[in-house]
């Protein structure tokens, strides 16, 4: 990931990254991935099922606290997680294999943009498309969610990169605290999502934007 690029799509794992083991999907797959109306960049985000399990309650005992060094907001991880080397101004937490590899992510930016707690789902798929990402679908989607002293709008995406061809899945929040907004993405390659999502979900709803 190049730092301008990360910015724009707030931090979303692409293939220049160490993700190494995640799931690569053959040119003539990616209809079968990331097909389906959800996959276009117009498609209205009502007609994404909500995001589901994703609860506002402070992080387990034991978790660590790294704060945006604007102060703008809080990212807590959980103690397989470490802090790594990410774009200035942001937060960024990871568990990598010995190989290298990215097994869970967290980043936490501030907001910049057009986004808007509004138009944030397709907001962040389009964003995808543009830098990243040849395919993407939203999976699921939900506005007005209730975080620690504040409100948010998640998209729940998977997408294929355009290099290599690498398959995530991310949960993406834009959170609006009392001064300032702010975006938290976590991730994981699509084929680990299912055993990833409760630690990463957990993430995201122990988010606190100020």
């Amino acid at each position: 990931m190049t730092g301008r690029t990360r910015n724009r799509t707030r931090a979303g794992l692409s293939a220049a990254g160490p993700l190494r083991t995640a799931l690569a999907l053959a040119a003539a797959g990616l209809a079968a991935a990331c097909g389906g109306p959800a996959a276009a960049s117009g498609h209205s985000a009502q007609a994404a099922p909500p995001v589901r399990g994703l609860t506002a309650r402070p992080a387990p005992a034991g978790w660590h606290h790294a704060a945006l060094p604007g102060g703008q907001a809080v990212l807590a991880y959980p103690p397989a997680m470490h802090l790594v080397a990410g774009d200035r101004g942001t937060v960024t937490a990871a568990r990598i294999s010995r190989s290298g590899s990215y097994l869970l992510y967290l980043n936490a930016t501030p907001g910049q943009g057009a986004e808007s707690l509004r138009n944030w789902p397709h907001f962040r798929v389009n964003h995808l498309l543009d830098e990243d990402a040849s395919a993407a679908r939203l999976l699921a989607a939900s506005r007005g969610l209730r975080f620690t002293s504040a409100r948010g709008s998640c998209a729940l995406d998977t997408y294929v990169t355009k290099i290599k061809a690498h398959h995530y899945t991310e949960l993406a929040c834009l959170v609006q605290g009392h001064s300032s907004a702010s975006v938290i993405v976590a991730a994981a390659p699509a084929a680990d999502w299912p055993r990833a999502a409760a630690v990463l979900t957990r993430a995201v709803g122990a988010y606190q934007a100020r």
